[in-house]
């Protein structure tokens, strides 16, 4: 098996862990707090790298160190916003909703001064339809969770774009580590101020820490750090695109969620608009084109 192939189908099984990780953050919710549930996740999540990557710890240096903290910062808004986004909407809503973040990130780099292409703006509008079907009810209001879930695509666009930026002045595996540990801290952090710092109490709660820790988190970020270095960005965005319709396959067969008829239609243009501002058209033609064999030359009689 080629090594594409290979990096391929571990990025699947990565996108399939985050597209479980909405009904697991529930379920974990039902007997933890908001800022509690981060900080265990992450915590776990951190120790399990480390162990993996000490060697390659020892050599952090302080700039690292300080970027990583930037990018946990982020990734805690993330993660805040979305786990407090579950406790009042679907898990499967969650999942499309934060596949908006292939949208965002395209429109936020115009603060960088980037060329916007016109599929990404046809993608963005095509998502508003969605976003409006999926989240709106009967009285045309959005609710407080939906919002929460638009907000950590947001974020984690911003966490994307700023990763971009600081991973090459370091090594990408020890900055990815530490962040880790820095959200633990800030999820550990707000807890204290906000909550009351516990462990589960039920097997579901520890189910549900256990499988966002190990599958989502330890496992999730490290493969996909690994794989993402024998497969292309154009594979890797089109396989991440699915993480919102595994997040509905698992909320239907663990939770039985069902969306309207219109929700699904919403769902649908949501996720038509990821893959219209994710794929380049234009280019896959012209590669395929490229990779076409050459008809062979006939000499024509004079």
């Amino acid at each position: 098996m080629k090594p594409q192939v290979k990096a391929d189908l571990a990025m699947l099984l990565v996108t399939l862990f985050w597209g479980s990780s909405y009904l697991f953050m529930q379920m974990g919710l039902a007997d933890l707090s908001t800022f509690n549930l981060i900080g265990l996740r992450f915590g776990i999540a951190f120790v399990i790298a480390a162990g993996i990557f000490h060697r390659r710890l020892l050599r952090t240096t302080r700039n690292t160190l300080w970027h990583s903290l930037i990018m946990g910062a982020i990734l805690f808004g993330v993660f805040a916003a979305v786990t407090e986004g579950v406790k009042t909407t679907t898990a499967s809503q969650a999942g499309f909703l934060v596949s908006l973040t292939v949208i965002f990130v395209p429109l936020l780099s115009i603060l960088l001064k980037n060329r916007l292409q016109t599929r990404v703006l046809f993608g963005a509008g095509l998502a508003v339809v969605g976003i409006a079907l999926l989240t709106l009810n009967e009285s045309l209001q959005i609710s407080l969770g939906d919002v929460l879930c638009i907000a950590a695509a947001l974020f984690y666009a911003t966490h994307i774009i700023v990763t971009g930026k600081l991973a090459p002045q370091s090594d990408a595996i020890v900055l990815g580590v530490c962040q880790l540990g820095f959200t633990a801290l800030f999820g550990f952090g707000f807890s204290l101020l906000a909550e009351t710092p516990q462990l589960p109490h039920t097997p579901e709660a520890w189910l549900a820490v256990l499988v966002l820790s190990v599958l989502c988190s330890a496992i999730g970020f490290v493969v996909q750090t690994v794989a993402q270095q024998y497969t292309t960005p154009a594979h890797t965005g089109l396989i991440f695109s699915l993480e919102p319709v595994f997040a509905a396959l698992f909320a239907f067969l663990l939770n039985g969620e069902t969306l309207t008829v219109r929700g699904y239609l919403g769902a649908a243009l949501v996720l038509l608009s990821v893959l219209i501002a994710e794929i380049d058209g234009t280019r896959l033609f012209r590669s395929k084109k490229q990779n076409a064999s050459p008809l062979p030359e006939r000499n024509l009689p004079l």
